[in-house]
């Protein structure tokens, strides 16, 4: 599961993508889902329940224990995130977060952080760019043995 707001929502559909296509290996798809792109879901529980609850609902129905929560944020301190970040704990879900800004408070609620040191948003997103690559890459070759190719 990969969520974000604004920038990093494209960000999270794209790599959600790569995993569910390929990035560079033919292999077989994996299982992977923007939190960022139904619509329907974002606007049933903004309205119901607050914009600050849109991934945490959707990590409570879609997560199981052993599963990965990936969040982006530039600024390490949005609130959705922040929420889906401590049900996912909870539910034993393992947690990585893209940040920026010193990591802001998303720093202390996930497993592993990378951040970047910057606080210029256009650097942060390009550096997570590359590094959402780089993750689904490593993915590619270790979960599928192979050896990192752009042939």
């Amino acid at each position: 599961m990969v969520c974000g707001n604004g920038g990093s929502a494209a960000d999270a559909q794209h790599l959600v993508a790569e995993f569910v296509s390929r990035l560079v290996e033919d292999r077989p798809a994996l299982r992977a889902i923007a939190l960022t792109t139904d619509s329907s879901i974002l606007t049933a529980i903004g309205n119901d329940y607050g914009y600050e609850n849109v991934f945490e609902r959707q990590v409570e129905a879609l997560g199981i224990s052993g599963d990965v929560l990936l969040t982006i944020s530039t600024s390490g301190n949005s609130k959705n995130c922040i929420r889906a970040l401590q049900l996912a704990r909870k539910m034993g879900i393992h947690t990585v977060s893209y940040l920026g800004n010193g990591g802001g408070s998303m720093r202390e609620l996930s497993d592993i952080n990378v951040i970047i040191p910057s606080n210029i948003t256009m650097n942060i997103q390009e550096s997570h760019l590359a590094l959402e690559h780089i993750f689904c890459l490593l993915v590619e070759c270790f979960y599928f043995d192979k050896t990192a190719s752009n042939d």
